[in-house]
């Protein structure tokens, strides 16, 4: 017991000791329900997983986690991984050079070399340990703009034009939110534009509209008339 004791807060060992009591103590929390393992972010695959919606991957350790390959499950449960093999390679590593007969400058670097085979190997098991994982733990996709596209809207304002104009759509969760929205001008019969005025059917207060674009640099919607009545269900093909 005293040899695990020294070996365990020597170091490297020590280093990873502190942080695997956190990660005890948050499994802990999380299986009396305190905690939900998804709550911290999920990583996903960069290989398999979808880009948001502005094209940019995910930031924050979640981005750090899947660059280094170990995407597809909650950063949680990467980092729980990390620490405990890491922990477990320095303590072995520990050990070993604790029954060395060396000078103190070897030992110190013969510690450093430890210290970097633990993160080294740590990585390699989470690696591993992670592709099996992955199954549990499906991708999804966060919310984006774009899921409204192919919705149908209720127009909120007097009129809709090309800019100016709210309308209400109902998401697939079933929450509604008021978006910017805008219309072409309707064509007149010699081809030239005619703007839409509050007296013109179809875009008007309280009318449906078909949502068919999005605009990103200006951040609204494009939409046109739509005669079905309104609800949120997606107009069939």
């Amino acid at each position: 017991m005293h040899d695990f004791l020294a070996a365990a807060l020597g170091f490297p060992a020590v280093l990873f000791g502190f942080a695997l009591l956190v990660v005890v103590g948050y499994w802990l929390l999380v299986l009396a329900g305190g905690l939900d393992p998804g709550d911290h972010g999920h990583a996903g695959d960069p290989d398999t997983s979808p880009e948001g919606a502005d094209g940019a991957g995910p930031g924050g350790p979640a981005g750090l986690v899947a660059a280094a390959g170990l995407g597809g499950v909650p950063v949680s449960v990467v980092l729980s991984l990390l620490i405990a093999v890491a922990w477990f390679l320095s303590l072995a590593g520990t050990a070993l050079l604790a029954d060395a007969d060396v000078p103190a400058l070897l030992w110190a670097a013969l510690s450093v070399g430890v210290l970097a085979g633990a993160l080294a190997g740590s990585w390699a098991a989470a690696w591993v340990l992670v592709r099996p994982l992955r199954h549990l733990f499906p991708d999804e996709r966060p919310p984006s703009r774009l899921d409204f596209v192919g919705r149908v809207c209720v127009i909120r304002t007097g009129r809709v034009g090309p800019d100016f104009g709210q309308a209400e759509v109902t998401a697939e969760d079933g929450s509604t939110a008021i978006v910017q929205v805008r219309a072409e001008p309707a064509p007149r019969r010699d081809g030239g534009p005619e703007p839409l005025h509050p007296g013109e059917p179809g875009l008007t207060a309280g009318a449906t509209a078909l949502i068919f674009d999005y605009d990103a640099d200006g951040e609204f919607f494009r939409v046109a008339p739509f005669d079905a009545a309104p609800g949120p269900e997606r107009p069939a093909a």
